[in-house]
């Protein structure tokens, strides 16, 4: 990625480092750059994974629910069955 403004006026193949010779800084910048896209990555997994979980969690609540139902007309059932 070019900065605006920098790298005018610096010697042909000096841009790796925007302007500033033996600084390290490209080597800092392309660090920077690599562990911005490994976060990224995680971060994309987390969300996906979280979007997934509160699928499941939708998806579990209606089982509980149903079964609730179902727990409720057999409790009824065998009132009447007793009498």
């Amino acid at each position: 990625m070019r900065r605006a403004g920098l790298g005018e006026g610096v010697p042909p193949g000096s841009y790796g480092n925007y302007g500033y010779a033996n600084s390290g800084y490209s080597a800092c910048e392309e660090e920077n750059e690599r562990l911005t896209e490994s976060l990224r990555n995680k971060v994309t997994a987390i969300k996906s994974l979280s979007i997934e979980i509160g699928h499941e969690v939708k998806t579990q609540n209606k089982l509980l629910s149903e079964m609730d139902s179902q727990f409720d007309s057999t409790t009824g059932f065998l009132g009447l069955c007793s009498m």
